[in-house]
């Protein structure tokens, strides 16, 4: 099977459907916020057109008031990528999601929860705030807080959680070990290239209607899903909506979040060896990607 992987706004839907159009695919998706139902806009959903007929998978699974967590999702991905290959077809992994990429792809248990320490910790979040338990997790396990936002409350909870069951969050992940066979292609771009994508995406976000998304969505109790909330742009647009500040700064904010959830992606990815890396903005990509692609098929 072939992964797609690499930071936001670097082109890996596109190559996605080209490598499953090519060589008789299908998409499984590993980004968790288009997990989520209803957004399409924020998340840069593929759209109907953009599939070119290609299925895909695990998009749309959850509502905006479900948590996502990754045991279900490797649960839900692993099912996906055995039926395709039932079929005789061959999956397509893509996201930007790099816990989720790895759960799908690598041997990977997921520590208990214990409710009394959740809801202890979710009782903190609460009166802190998320930055406040980032902090706290900076100082049990600094590792581990840098590889998540301080604005995901959720998964700050979850690690402090981890640390407190098991002594640390980072020990619990173990060293990557191969579940499923699959070439590893990872996309990006240079920085300031990169960074002008992120700018047009933002705009183009804006542009095609985000804050009706928001608004409709809170409707169906967004402010309320612990996960979904805390998406980039959903987060900063319902502040927006709550006055903490004007839609200018939203923008703003939405855009240099994206800046910084980029850098935590690639420091994710960096870290895996077995990913083979590609120039986004090389005219030659395509052909790149499917010639290593190919001569792996050969050699294995």
């Amino acid at each position: 099977m072939i992964a797609v992987v690499g930071p936001t706004a670097a082109g890996k839907t596109a190559l996605s459907v080209a490598l499953a159009e090519t060589l008789g695919g299908e998409v499984v998706n590993a980004d968790s916020m288009q997990l989520y139902r209803g957004m399409d806009i924020g998340t840069a959903k593929i759209t109907e057109a953009e599939k070119r007929g290609i299925p895909h998978h695990v998009f749309d699974v959850l509502e905006v008031t479900e948590p996502a967590d990754v045991a279900s999702y490797q649960r839900l991905a692993r099912e996906a990528i055995a039926d395709i290959r039932a079929r005789g077809m061959r999956p397509v992994l893509v996201g930007g999601s790099g816990l989720y990429v790895q759960a799908a792809l690598d041997e990977m248990d997921f520590p208990g929860t214990d409710p009394e320490i959740r809801a202890r910790l979710e009782a903190d979040l609460e009166r802190e705030g998320s930055a406040a338990l980032w902090e706290r997790l900076k100082t049990l396990d600094a590792a581990a807080a840098k590889a998540i936002l301080p604005s995901n409350g959720r998964r700050v909870v979850r690690a402090l959680e981890v640390v407190e069951l098991t002594g640390s969050f980072t020990a619990s992940l173990p060293e990557p070990k191969a579940h499923l066979d699959a070439v590893r292609i990872g996309v990006d771009l240079d920085t300031p290239a990169l960074d002008e994508r992120i700018a047009q995406r933002v705009q183009h976000m804006w542009d095609a209607g985000l804050l009706d998304e928001v608004r409709d969505l809170e409707a169906k109790g967004l402010r309320e899903g612990r996960t979904a909330s805390r998406a980039l742009g959903y987060q900063q647009v319902l502040a927006h909506f709550a006055g903490e500040y004007d839609e200018a700064e939203a923008f703003r904010l939405t855009a240099q979040g994206t800046r910084r959830f980029v850098r935590r992606q690639r420091s994710w990815f960096k870290r895996d060896g077995r990913i083979e890396w590609f120039d986004a903005a090389d005219p030659e990509l395509f052909p790149l990607v499917l010639a290593k692609i190919e001569a792996r098929t050969m050699s294995a």
